[in-house]
């Protein structure tokens, strides 16, 4: 990541998420991705910070407030990026956020989209396999 910032603040989320706090780390995302500096990140670091909370193995079970509220901020800058991009891995994110939400039928549509984009590029990539799977399990 070549922002400091965005560096320092990843770099704290980790700390926290090494300490066993999750509610934390989620809360320290969901401040990030609601800065007013967040959408002025290059988009491949934007893409970085989100990846690391949207694919992230969170805790199990039902989603805490705090998860919730941190994937419900990554949909801001994931539309964007989504809109602005149209990268495939960038609609699998967005579409999760979606799912965590309760959103399936803005989940599936999301799905549905980046996996068109994805065929288009390479029908035979893992992330056409990915994209399927998360649409079958709606």
């Amino acid at each position: 990541m070549a922002n400091e910032q965005l560096a320092t603040a990843i770099k704290r989320i980790m700390a926290l998420a090494k300490a066993g706090n999750p509610d934390a780390v989620y809360d320290g995302y969901r401040a990030l991705f609601e800065s007013p500096e967040f959408l002025s990140y290059r988009s491949q670091d934007q893409r970085q910070a989100l990846r690391l909370m949207v694919l992230s193995k969170g805790p199990s079970g039902r989603p805490t407030p705090a998860m919730i509220e941190a994937h419900r901020a990554a949909v801001v800058p994931l539309t964007e990026l989504v809109s602005t991009e149209s990268e495939p891995a960038d609609h699998e994110m967005l579409g999760i956020c979606h799912v965590l939400l309760g959103n399936e039928a803005a989940a599936s549509a999301i799905f549905k989209a980046g996996l068109a984009i994805e065929r288009e590029r390479s029908p035979q990539s893992d992330l056409c396999g990915a994209l399927m799977r998360r649409i079958s399990l709606l």
